[in-house]
């Protein structure tokens, strides 16, 4: 029975098992869950998880084809049915521990070229408890012979209550097609609303550092460096995914596909041996809706 590492302070409580995705099983403040909560050892993949690490891609590579330098690579169709590759592959294998203390753990996965991702890389996740805050610092390096493309994210759920509220500015979002992949951009100036009856799975961008939630129990502050986010939902889910990510849904293919538009979608190419990270903070006060 595997009941993950535990970080804890005053205020908070973080279980993360390593060996499923590095994914953070459950987050509780002063005993109430934040994120939503599965038990430890109940938990059989990161996707049941309160959260979860997005590394080579976020979200989805169309018909699970990676297309790059002249070259289509097949990849493996890593969510059930589901025709696409989807959240890179950091959340299906298992991630070492590198430190551990009461707040503090460091986490590392030594990516080599299969069939799920045709390029080396090494990543590394930080986890930190501070006070009523949880710190995580997300990096990628190009362990390959050849110059590839890498974006970041997160994928925490948050928990959905009667009188959820969320808040955050933008400035787009893209249009998905029944195909769950992005058809075109249009204006946004992001959302000011209630979760009870909210039916949207969009990318937004122009996000600018802080996204509010908020309920009679929490308000919760979610910072990042990446400006972008997906949001997830839908009334019968009691979730609310919120993804600070580094690039659009289906950005690498997108972008061979309208060369004329590079690093528009957030991807970044890496060199080898060159690195890049990314931070998400989660704070959370006591609510007042």
């Amino acid at each position: 029975m595997n009941k993950g590492i535990v970080l804890k302070n005053d205020h908070l409580r973080c279980c993360i098992r390593a060996d499923l995705g590095g994914s953070i099983v459950s987050l509780e403040m002063d005993g109430r869950p934040v994120l939503r909560a599965v038990e430890a050892s109940n938990i059989t993949n990161a996707r049941q998880a309160g959260s979860f690490a997005l590394v080579p891609f976020s979200n989805r590579i169309a018909h699970a084809t990676l297309q790059w330098m002249g070259t289509d690579h097949p990849l493996i169709r890593n969510n059930a049915d589901e025709p696409h590759a989807i959240h890179g592959i950091g959340w299906q294998r298992p991630w070492t521990v590198l430190e551990q203390s009461e707040e503090f753990t460091l986490l590392s996965y030594e990516h080599r070229a299969d069939g799920g991702w045709p390029f080396a890389f090494d990543a590394s996740q930080a986890i930190q408890l501070k006070g009523q805050e949880l710190h995580q610092t997300l990096s990628i390096t190009n362990q390959d012979t050849k110059p590839t493309p890498v974006g970041l994210g997160w994928h925490p759920y948050f928990i959905k209550r009667k009188n959820t509220q969320i808040e955050f500015s933008a400035t787009s979002k893209w249009e998905m097609g029944e195909d769950k992949l992005p058809t075109h951009r249009v204006a946004s100036t992001g959302m000011h609303q209630a979760c009870s009856n909210l039916a949207i799975d969009h990318c937004f961008e122009g996000w600018v550092d802080t996204l509010k939630i908020e309920d009679e129990q929490f308000a919760i502050k979610v910072k990042s460096n990446l400006h972008r986010l997906v949001i997830y939902t839908h009334p019968g889910l009691d979730s609310i995914a919120v993804e600070p990510v580094s690039h659009v849904n289906n950005a690498i293919n997108m972008n061979v596909l309208r060369p004329d538009l590079e690093n528009k979608y957030g991807i970044t190419v890496l060199e080898p041996g060159e690195s890049i990270s990314a931070y998400m903070s989660i704070e959370i006060e006591k609510g007042s809706v």
